[in-house]
């Protein structure tokens, strides 16, 4: 299952202090690390680990027996450790950083970059056979940063494999229950016809919905309404990537939009709850018309024959005239500057970003690949897995990186909305007011996180 960037957060009353407990966790960490490079060895130096390296990874990634086949591959010791900041911050404090981590390139790149946590990579590139830099999908541009703009400036990770995730599925045999006309495979809808779509493909028996039209719940919250305002031609952060601005006009037409789209009961969100924790389970028994889910979502449609028969995949819907097509994870991997085994780090980071675990990863679907030549090994043996993938790929010239502020992670900004959305959709709020409100609690949590990466 994919791990999803937006789990929902409860909307009960969050004090600033437990929102801030990321960045304050990730500056903890910052002051570990930099102690620790200045000091720690490199690999096959004095204090050992030079061959055990330990990895911060999910089991699923980093099964028990292809952990046995990288160690054979590799001729090192690999220790797997769960995926948890709060571990991690520990790990970092205490001198046994760990020498892999997993991380989302596209909002915590700047992160762990500014409190200098991840070790820059370009000499290895450069010096790599398996990576390439003309090989290299432009998506893992996501993973770098020059202190002030995404998208520039060293690498420091790459994405296992990614999806632009603006994109949606739908399952036309719903649509021709409905009597829908299918959207477009190349040209994108616009948000409001999206929506339109979705309140006649809603399905209800009194106040018991069948089947939901619409999930826009995305891969989070804030990372939704992000792509609206860049889509409307504007920016949520400031240049300087410190406050945000709902109340511009690009602010106020995506608040507007989506207050529309929750109050319609159309689909999921904090006043509809997804009981299944995400889209597959609904999509999959016909619950749901249409999935705001990237092209990784077609590796779980593929298992089901009669799904994928009727499952399409469409371009990014737009909401003004800049037609854009954003990656909101790349999750990926870093190695921290206070691993003691970068060397190694790198070669484990190597094998299973471009030798064998990479094209087998290509092969299942369940992403597109980082390297370009891999895109012939992704599937298309399917009428379903042909369609998406071209349009997919049609889709890669409207990739824009849409730059994440260091401040702050995602989390918090995500509970900010799932704390003030729900009287406001219940309510009369009007999205100037939303505005607001969501103005002055994320720029209260941005200002003290940039006051602790000073």
């Amino acid at each position: 299952m994919r791990e999803s960037l937006g789990t929902a957060l409860s909307s009960k009353a969050l004090t600033r202090r437990n929102l801030m407990r990321g960045t304050a966790v990730g500056a903890a960490a910052a002051a570990g690390a930099g102690a620790l490079s200045a000091c720690a060895p490199s690999a096959g130096g004095e204090g050992g680990g030079k061959n055990t390296l330990t990895i911060m990874a999910p089991e699923n990634e980093f099964s028990p027996e292809f952990l046995k086949n990288a160690e054979k591959e590799l001729g090192v010791t690999i220790k797997r450790v769960e995926v948890d900041p709060t571990k991690l911050t520990a790990m970092l404090a205490s001198g046994t950083a760990p020498d892999l981590v997993r991380g989302l390139g596209a909002v915590e790149t700047p992160y762990v970059v500014s409190r200098d946590l991840a070790l820059p990579l370009d000499d290895y590139f450069a010096k790599s056979e398996l990576l390439k830099e003309d090989d290299i999908d432009p998506v893992n541009d996501v993973w770098r940063f020059d202190g002030s703009v995404q998208g520039q400036g060293p690498r420091y990770g790459m994405a296992k494999d990614y999806s632009q995730d603006a994109m949606f599925w739908y399952n036309t045999a719903l649509f021709d229950a409905a009597g829908v006309a299918y959207p477009s495979e190349t040209e994108p809808v616009t948000y409001d016809a999206w929506l339109d779509m979705g309140k006649r493909l809603t399905q209800k028996d009194g106040d018991t919905v069948s089947v939901y039209g619409l999930s826009a719940g995305g891969l989070g919250l804030f990372l939704g309404l992000t792509n609206m305002v860049a889509s409307a031609g504007g920016s949520l952060f400031s240049d300087d990537l410190g406050t945000v601005d709902f109340s511009s006009p690009e602010g106020q037409q995506a608040l507007a939009w989506y207050l529309e789209y929750a109050r319609a009961r159309v689909g999921f969100s904090p006043v509809e709850p997804n009981a299944d924790g995400w889209d597959w389970p609904p999509y999959q028994t016909s619950r749901l018309a249409m999935s705001w889910s990237g092209y990784w979502f077609g590796g779980a449609i593929a298992a089901e024959a009669g799904l994928a028969e009727t499952s399409r995949l469409a371009p990014a819907p737009t909401m003004g005239a800049e037609r854009i097509s954003p990656c909101y994870g790349a999750t990926g991997y870093w190695i921290p500057k206070a691993s003691k085994n970068h060397d190694a780090a790198w070669q484990l980071f190597e094998w299973f970003m471009g030798g064998d675990p990479a094209k087998e990863r290509a092969a299942g679907g369940w992403g597109m690949p980082s390297l370009m030549s891999l895109r012939a090994d992704l599937p298309t043996g399917t009428a379903a897995q042909a369609q998406a993938l071209a349009t997919q790929e049609a889709e890669a010239e409207y990739f824009k990186v849409l730059s994440f502020t260091p401040y702050v992670k995602v989390e918090a900004l995500d509970a900010v909305l799932n704390q003030y959305l729900p009287d406001a959709i219940d309510g009369d709020a009007t999205a100037a007011s939303l505005a607001d409100t969501l103005n002055t609690d994320m720029n209260a949590l941005l200002a003290e996180g940039k006051e602790l990466v000073k």
